[in-house]
């Protein structure tokens, strides 16, 4: 069935687009579960239009490509249920961390691999909700777009744009905040002072010196952003 098929790969594509470009949670899911959502969507799609086909042709073909569909669902749950595992090994086979993941060691290490603009993009967590920042030694806080301030927990209509800051773009205004609970990986840190930068101003947020002055040591080595937390009283 046409209409079923094009479909499937409309969500397929539509899953590729959220996977490679997609930086900021899309509802309530992250930017990688929304993808797997979408392809899981564009997956269905495609096997039913094929055991609809099979039917179609003979029963043979239908029971066939149920058979077919079946497999390949229970492979997709598996691999789905052994992610993180799966993560691992792919990583170390290719020798380096996929571009915007942001790992944890043995060691207790969280590092990030380079992106091809040779920034680094680390996954965390603001007061419990899923978001990611650009590794930045030159903003003396941690900086978050307006744009991101409700789904992280703010209310806009508290926002006191008060503060002056330098941007790439000129002058602009910034909300001073504090959020409660900084996560990047393993490393968690509480009551870390920010700013929210007005609407247009930032195309990402900021890792800033604010938590990063908190850690124990950073090094970039090679293609690598290591964050290491500190230890001790």
């Amino acid at each position: 069935m046409p209409g079923i098929r094009g479909a499937g790969l409309l969500l397929l594509l539509a899953a590729l687009l959220v996977g490679l470009f997609a930086d900021d949670p899309v509802g309530e899911f992250s930017a990688l579960e929304a993808a797997g959502l979408l392809g899981l969507g564009g997956l269905s799609l495609l096997m039913a239009d094929s055991i609809v086909a099979g039917f179609s042709r003979h029963w043979t073909y239908g029971v066939q490509s149920v058979a077919i569909s079946g497999g390949i669902l229970i492979a997709l749950l598996v691999t789905y249920a052994s992610r993180g595992e799966l993560q691992t090994v792919i990583d170390r086979a290719i020798g380096d961390i996929a571009v915007g993941r942001t790992v944890v060691t043995p060691e207790g290490e969280v590092v990030a691999a380079r992106r091809t603009d040779g920034s680094f993009m680390v996954q965390g967590e603001v007061n419990g909700h899923e978001t990611r920042f650009i590794f930045d030694t030159g903003a003396s806080t941690v900086v978050l777009r307006a744009e991101n301030a409700t789904a992280l927990g703010f209310k806009p209509d508290s926002l006191d744009y008060s503060i002056p800051v330098a941007t790439a773009n000129g002058g602009a205004l910034a909300a001073p905040v504090v959020i409660e609970r900084l996560t990047v990986g393993s490393i968690t840190e509480r009551n870390v002072r920010a700013l929210i930068a007005r609407s247009g101003v930032l195309h990402a947020n900021l890792l800033g010196m604010t938590f990063l002055e908190r850690l124990g040591s950073y090094e970039v080595r090679g293609n690598r952003l290591i964050l290491r937390a500190k230890t001790g009283p």
